[in-house]
């Protein structure tokens, strides 16, 4: 059975720091710990640098203080990524901009295959 996927693991670790949410709205620059309750329970996502300063704090990167969201943005982008690639590969290559047409699907390669392009890096560098 798989269980799903916390939105937020800020709670886990502000328990195991001890501090308390007023404590961590302190040290985020917050009057009050209302946003540190709601980062907490996945009712508002916090904007970019308080995301950064969670990390900071926590010395967790954002992406597993907020599995749950991180989760969903990937499957996003990889959706859009593979549609993408499909129209990439539907165009034409015959116009001016083939390079780069085939440098974004070289890239979309590597992105999806990351331990056959360490491989191929290696032997460039050697």
């Amino acid at each position: 059975m798989t269980y799903p996927t916390l939105a937020s693991y800020l709670r886990y670790h502000r328990k195991q720091s001890g501090l308390s949410q007023r404590e961590i709205a302190q040290l985020l620059g917050y009057p009050d710990q209302d946003p540190v309750s709601r980062h907490e329970r996945s009712r508002s996502m916090p904007p970019l640098i308080i995301a950064l300063s969670y990390q900071a704090i926590f010395r967790v990167p954002v992406s597993e203080l907020f599995p749950g969201h991180y989760e969903k943005t990937r499957r996003t982008i990889d959706e859009r990524l593979a549609k993408m690639e499909r129209d990439l590969h539907e165009g034409s290559a015959r116009d001016r901009s083939a390079s780069m047409t085939a440098h974004k699907l070289e890239w979309m390669c590597e992105r999806n295959n990351p331990q056959q392009s360490d491989s191929t890096h290696e032997s460039e560098l050697a």
